[in-house]
């Protein structure tokens, strides 16, 4: 079968990085893919009262600059639900996720669209696929009580529908990089 995979990069560091490596082994996997990447670092806006007014105008009555706005996170969107599987570098920064992804997210989170709110509690309505967050960290480990990066990924992308979530770790690397490139690769061999 020929996999769509929608590859997200949140790394800072174009060259050397631990999470874009881990991204590539794991797409690696699946050799017979078609890939869409998403360098979120570079490409992707963060929300901000414009946003917030661009989404929520009905689209028959947005203005030229808020059709723009709406159209960039109808992009993204757009790119998830073409996707039949979902590769994230997680660059773990001061123990979170880099501002970029996060700026990826608040996106891609939309009332009505990604989510609802019912009476029973919210519903994700993104069809669900697999996530694979390639997680790369000097120190922190995923889902330690430091891990505010792993923890918040496991967390929203169910909240949006994507439930089917898995972590490949290549995690405190400054301790001992070898034995976490192993850790991960074993991982990966899994799959």
């Amino acid at each position: 079968m020929t996999h769509k995979i929608l590859r997200i990069d949140s790394s800072i560091k174009p060259a050397n990085s631990v999470s874009r490596q881990l991204a590539d082994e794991i797409i690696a996997k699946f050799p017979d893919a078609t890939v869409t990447t998403r360098d979120v670092g570079q490409t992707v806006n963060p929300i901000d009262a414009n946003w917030l007014g661009a989404v929520f105008t009905p689209q028959a009555d947005r203005s030229a600059d808020q059709t723009q706005i709406a159209d960039h996170s109808d992009t993204l969107i757009a790119e998830i639900q073409d996707a039949d599987m979902i590769v994230i570098g997680v660059a773990v920064y001061n123990f979170n996720i880099a501002a970029g992804l996060k700026n990826w997210i608040d996106q891609i989170a939309r009332s009505g669209v990604t989510f609802n709110y019912t009476e029973t509690g919210p519903v994700g309505l993104l069809n669900d696929k697999p996530v694979y967050l390639a997680f790369a960290s000097d120190g922190t480990a995923a889902g330690s009580d430091i891990d505010f990066a792993d923890r918040y990924l496991h967390h929203v992308l169910p909240f949006l529908g994507l439930k089917n979530v898995t972590t490949i770790a290549a995690q405190q690397i400054a301790f001992n990089a070898d034995a976490a490139w192993d850790a991960a690769r074993a991982q990966i061999a899994a799959l």
